[in-house]
């Protein structure tokens, strides 16, 4: 009883092992040696020992000893409970350790995603304001003062009508279509950009639902804000915060431009907002002077991101269409590689610069291109001949070549020689400061405008 209890054996294992006769333990086999009585075999098959069989009976070489192989080594004392429960431990801890490394992959991949993505809109942070008057909770409310818009910004048909007086006033026309005054409660003006009927269907669509996927959720300093948006079946719509001053086509070569010359103080400080609108990692992909829109106290935001892509990778990013941007303003590798880069904004914010400095269109029947037409007055080092006539002299030269310089690397042939957006921000911002300077001196004497430039100075045209 003390061997069966000790070994915990399930078999009949209790008194003599071998006598009587009738009642040997199962599992043994003994040999009666006159009085004696031997073990000649033993068989612990089935037992599921928890332990070792003890050295005694491993060593003794008159016994047969037999035992089941699934219960291990047991004479070399390698307990079957332990390969049990290391085989156990394998079974459970596979599969943990197999869910825990999917887990961590998958929140790698979430994390990396979610880096990117703040890295992508982590510049464009620190420039982000919102307009007057326009809350970030609600951004419009109808006639009667309940809100319209929740975080979807969606307008519906009937609510345009009430807004512009069922567009009553036209402010403009563009590439998407017309586009009307607005009126939301509290006095809150907007710009209605209607989609023309025929680019409701097929590519309009496609562009409409570009710009409202960009921009519904942008809320930036320097970019004209889309408050809302109309996806009704049959009219498509935009709906913009209102930039009461036009834009600076308007001021250089439109409609007020005749009214008022616009100084170079305020062209460099504009085209320095205007610069760092397209800092940010997204495609404008019709960069224009129309579409520097101005404010109140004429600070400057670029709108119109009607092509407009997100950016991540300028080396896998691109855009192929049939058409894009503006004659006069289109990258000229666009031509050959039908592709659009954040280095073609660049090309077509140097010809915004240069239009800006001397007052004339990208292009001139017979003249040929702004860019050509500049180059060749450069070398003779005459700013006068470069700048629009109007400023009469009333500008720092240094400020105006730096403007010219900085125009002039924008618009080179090859995409990758050109500036990026961010340097073109740093040098717009040194030549404002010149020109501030200058009102600040008094309005000093600028000499007659007309220098041989240095190549070695900072502010003149560099070696090309």
């Amino acid at each position: 009883m003390a061997i069966k209890t000790q070994y915990q054996v399930k078999k009949n294992w209790m008194g003599d092992p071998c006598l009587p006769k009738e009642s040997i333990w199962t599992g043994l086999q003994c040999r009666q040696d006159g009085v004696e009585s031997k073990i000649i075999s033993l068989d612990l098959s089935g037992n599921h020992f928890d332990g070792t069989i003890p050295q005694a009976l491993c060593t003794k070489e008159s016994l047969n000893l037999r035992y089941d192989t699934n219960d291990g080594d047991l004479c070399n004392g390698k307990s079957p409970k332990k390969k049990n429960i290391s085989v156990l431990t394998v079974a459970i801890v596979t599969p943990i350790a197999a869910v825990l490394l999917v887990s961590a992959i998958l929140i790698f991949c979430f994390c990396h995603k979610k880096r990117k993505q703040q890295m992508t809109l982590g510049l464009v942070h620190q420039y982000s304001v919102q307009p007057t008057g326009i809350s970030n909770s609600v951004s419009h409310v109808d006639i009667k003062g309940h809100v319209l818009m929740s975080d979807d910004h969606e307008f519906t048909y009937e609510e345009l009508v009430k807004i512009t007086n069922n567009f009553s006033e036209c402010i403009g026309e563009g590439g998407f279509g017309p586009v009307y005054l607005g009126q939301l409660q509290r006095s809150i003006q907007v710009a209605v950009k209607m989609c023309s009927r025929k680019s409701v269907h097929g590519q309009g669509i496609k562009e409409f639902l570009a710009e409202v996927d960009s921009l519904k959720t942008v809320h930036y300093k320097y970019l004209v804000m889309l408050i809302g948006y109309c996806t009704n079946k049959n009219h498509l719509a935009l709906i913009y915060e209102y930039m009461p001053n036009g834009s600076l086509f308007d001021h250089i070569r439109g409609k007020k431009a005749n009214v008022q010359t616009m100084s170079w103080l305020q062209r460099a400080r504009i085209v320095h907002e205007a610069a760092q609108g397209c800092v940010l990692p997204i495609i404008h992909r019709d960069v224009k002077s129309h579409n520097i829109l101005l404010g109140e106290d004429m600070h400057a935001k670029i709108s119109d991101f009607g092509l407009s892509k997100s950016y991540i990778n300028e080396a896998q990013t691109h855009i192929s269409v049939t058409a894009a941007g503006t004659i006069g303003y289109i990258d000229p590798e666009y031509y050959f590689s039908s592709r659009l880069t954040m280095r073609s904004d660049v090309f077509s914010f140097g010809v915004v610069l240069l239009e800006t400095v001397t007052g004339e269109p990208p292009i001139v029947p017979g003249v040929g291109h702004v860019v050509q037409r500049v180059k060749q007055k450069v070398s003779d080092g005459d700013i006068s001949a470069i700048v629009d006539p109007r400023l009469e002299d009333a500008y720092d030269i240094g400020s105006v070549w730096k403007v010219v310089d900085i125009a002039l690397l924008c618009t080179r042939e090859v995409s990758d020689d050109r500036p990026t957006m961010t340097e073109v921000v740093e040098q717009l911002k040194h030549a404002l400061a010149l020109e501030e300077a200058r009102h600040i001196d008094g309005h000093r004497d600028n000499g007659q405008g007309s220098i041989k430039p240095d190549l070695s100075a900072n502010w003149g045209p560099l070696a090309r």
